[in-house]
């Protein structure tokens, strides 16, 4: 019910801004949340937005990364700037909220990769 895009190739200090659509099937989306996963690592909070845009980061992207929404396009974006290698990874986003026949749903999109080069 996610699908998210945006990810790329970009050199250190660049930006790219990733987003997550949400597709027909929902009716609304709740809270959401841009995860990411490097390598041989665990999957790590990045960032998330409630449903009255109340967001918060993780220590490590704060100021450079900025989470965002459109309700009625049922987006939700994730700006990145002043990347860093250490930002390498496939981000996802997860999302909870209802459908269009009224279920509550929390799901997740596909990963997109993102490579910072030195």
């Amino acid at each position: 019910q996610l699908q998210a895009s945006g990810g790329g190739l970009v050199k250190a200090g660049g930006s790219l801004r990733l987003s997550c659509a949400g597709t027909a099937l929902i009716r609304s989306i709740n809270t959401a949340t841009w995860y990411r996963q490097a390598p041989g690592k665990q999957r790590e909070l990045v960032a998330s937005i409630t449903s009255d845009s109340s967001t918060r980061y993780a220590d490590s992207v704060k100021g450079r990364f900025t989470i965002s929404r459109d309700n009625a396009k049922k987006m939700v974006y994730l700006e990145m700037n002043y990347l860093k290698p250490m930002d390498t990874a496939v981000y996802y986003c997860n999302a909870d909220g209802v459908t269009r026949q009224f279920r509550a749903f929390d799901s997740w999109g596909n990963g997109t990769l993102v490579t910072v080069s030195s």
